[in-house]
């Protein structure tokens, strides 16, 4: 025999009812999911709520603490007694003097002689032509000749003849140090090799060899 359900109790008459109740009710929860927002708790230390000016900070150095010295040791003192005994020297100096000095034991070496071979290129007075050097001017210009190749070729110039001047006053060794050509070199030569003698250069009171230089000049008129 098949059991027959009362009206009130058969809830298949409601279940569209109830379907539509659970799809606005899941569509309700799905819209409240997405429109939910989170709000983060505020820091309490947050910084820009606070009024300090971070810049502003002082910088605290960084100090180094360095060890304390080391104590002092204090030095020793030891007590020496007030008497020091000191030995005794006696010096003795054993000089032998002689009672008498004999002045003839003691030889002085006599001044040194000047060879009179010895040839001086400085002396304390230095050689002179015979009647100063106004004289050798007046010599030269009377006896120079100027030489016709070095005037025909227009040669002008110096030469330095170098000679010797003897202790009696005459002139040796006569050599051009410098010379033009053209024929002046031998007339300068022959001009202060026919000269009169000169006065001696002296050394030390007493006449020596001088070697000289002496310029001749040779110039067209």
């Amino acid at each position: 025999m098949e059991t027959k359900k009362l009206p009130k109790a058969d809830l298949t008459t409601k279940s569209g009812m109830f379907f539509n109740i659970g799809l606005v009710i899941s569509i309700s929860l799905a819209l409240f999911a997405f429109n939910y927002k989170v709000y983060e708790r505020e820091s309490i230390f947050n910084a820009s709520t606070l009024d300090i000016n971070v810049e502003e900070m002082i910088e605290i150095p960084i100090t180094n603490q360095t060890p304390p010295p080391p104590p002092i040791e204090q030095p020793i003192i030891k007590e020496m007694p007030n008497e020091i005994e000191v030995d005794k020297f006696e010096f003795v100096i054993d000089v032998d003097v002689p009672d008498e000095i004999v002045i003839s034991d003691i030889e002085i070496a006599p001044p040194p002689i000047e060879d009179v071979e010895t040839i001086f290129d400085i002396v304390e007075s230095a050689p002179l032509p015979a009647g100063g050097m106004s004289a050798w001017n007046e010599y030269l210009q009377k006896n120079l000749k100027y030489p016709t190749q070095a005037r025909r070729m227009g040669i002008e110039g110096t030469v330095i003849v170098v000679f010797v001047v003897n202790i009696d006053g005459s002139i040796q060794d006569l050599e051009v140090l410098r010379g033009i050509g053209g024929g002046c070199d031998e007339e300068a030569l022959r001009v202060i090799k026919n000269a009169p003698k000169w006065e001696p250069g002296k050394q030390r009171g007493k006449p020596v060899r001088v070697r000289m230089r002496m310029p001749v000049r040779f110039k067209l008129g």
